[in-house]
């Protein structure tokens, strides 16, 4: 690692923390050779798949986009930003935890819904109307009969 100051690439150093988050080592170090110290961060990289889209497109995993989505659904909802947020995380630790290059937004669609019908179901229907592009009244009715004939076993 290069000084901030002088670009001498030798350091040493000084002290290791954890950082207030937890998601990163504070690092100081001190250059050997201007002597001058400097602070640096160390963090996970997260390796997520690439998203493939319904009609063939590929593009970067985006946590903002399921985020958004799931905001709408929940909007007017009981549902605090911690446990939306915590149902984003939920979704895309399960996309890292499986380990593939390229995922299918339509398995990324269904786990969003599995985690939501658990959750509120009001939420889960919004979400379910704008993901799975219901044609007509019926196949939301559907949709719904499902839902509620879970809920009572």
């Amino acid at each position: 690692m290069k000084c901030p100051f002088c670009g001498h690439s030798e350091n040493k150093v000084i002290d290791s923390r954890i950082s207030k988050d937890g998601k990163a080592v504070r690092r100081r170090r001190e250059c050997l050779g201007c002597t001058k110290r400097f602070t640096t961060y160390e963090y996970v990289e997260d390796v997520l798949p690439m998203v493939v889209k319904k009609d063939g497109r590929r593009e970067q995993f985006d946590r903002q986009k399921i985020l958004n989505g799931l905001k709408k659904a929940c909007e007017k909802r009981p549902i605090s930003m911690e446990a939306i947020d915590k149902l984003v995380e939920n979704v895309e630790q399960a996309c890292q935890e499986m380990q593939v290059e390229e995922i299918s937004s339509t398995i990324i669609g269904e786990k969003i819904m599995n985690e939501l019908k658990s959750f509120d179901g009001v939420a889960y229907v919004r979400f379910a109307s704008v993901y799975r592009q219901f044609r007509d009244v019926g196949e939301f009715m559907s949709e719904l009969k499902d839902l509620l004939s879970k809920g009572k076993k």
